[in-house]
């Protein structure tokens, strides 16, 4: 099914990434998008999205970000430094537009924020900090100090057997579902762990978000995969450069379950981009 899958080993100014992608689209497209998955996904999780045929003219590379779905595990879990690795990833594949669903959204917020990156940028499903998160999922990490990867092995479990309703087809649930279960508990404690820590930071990501002057539209649905803040809702709708969209009804998987939404963002995004 993934025609364009590849490994490519990249050495940045930090440190050597083997990253496994999936491209599509053509090779000399004038505009490239790169897609960052959300945690314990991998870059096939995109496919629904890449396959939508309003996108057809860009060149889509998906990245398996490293220590996600059985991907070679990375030397630094932190943001700041998946920011860093993924800019070089930028760089090297001269991506114009960035997208992110979920913790990739927020390594392409790390991107933005530090000027690592500074073409159109789409967050999906994004946390600026702790009470954006379920409490439930946050107590989950919280409870791996003391219950070490018991709570994970039951996250990975419960989050694969979500893929069921999905609506795609068997196969695409069958490959959602071992994607899932291929994650090792080490990288996700360690990733979630550090993701946990950025959100408790304390530090304001929607001011320092528009502060960055970057064209970015901050995606989420009505219920389902998370949320905003009022305070935080408050400063992106009140920023010029924020486009704030909410997609009717309860999704969790965006790219998944409502693509031909999210390829018309991407287009808005790809309109934007500097001659």
């Amino acid at each position: 099914m993934w025609a364009g899958a590849s490994r490519h080993t990249f050495a940045g100014m930090t440190t050597t990434v083997d990253w496994q992608l999936f491209e599509s689209g053509p090779a000399d497209a004038e505009h490239t998008v790169l897609l960052l998955p959300g945690g314990m996904c991998s870059a096939r999780s995109y496919f629904e999205l890449m396959q939508q045929p309003s996108l057809s003219h860009l060149r889509l590379v998906a990245a398996t970000m490293p220590g996600m779905a059985g991907a070679p595990s990375p030397d630094d879990y932190s943001h700041e430094a998946y920011g860093r690795i993924t800019a070089d990833l930028a760089e090297q594949k001269k991506a114009d537009v960035v997208v992110g669903f979920s913790m990739g959204a927020n390594v392409a917020l790390e991107m933005v924020e530090k000027k690592l990156f500074t073409g159109p940028t789409v967050l999906l499903g994004i946390s600026l900090s702790a009470p954006d998160e379920s409490a439930f999922f946050l107590n989950m990490v919280r409870l791996t100090r003391v219950l070490g990867d018991l709570p994970l092995t039951i996250m990975k479990k419960g989050v694969g057997s979500m893929v069921k309703r999905l609506p795609v087809p068997p196969e695409r649930q069958a490959e959602l579902a071992a994607d899932f279960r291929s994650n090792t508990t080490r990288d996700m404690r360690l990733s979630l762990r550090a993701y946990l820590k950025w959100l408790k930071s304390g530090e304001d990501h929607a001011a320092l978000l528009c502060d960055a002057g970057v064209p970015t539209w901050v995606v989420h649905a009505e219920k389902g995969d998370g949320g905003l803040t009022d305070s935080e809702r408050r400063t992106l709708e009140a920023c010029s450069t924020v486009d704030v969209v909410t997609i009717p009804g309860s999704v969790f998987f965006l790219p998944n379950e409502v693509p031909d939404q999210i390829a018309s963002v991407i287009n808005e995004a790809v309109a934007a981009v500097k001659a």
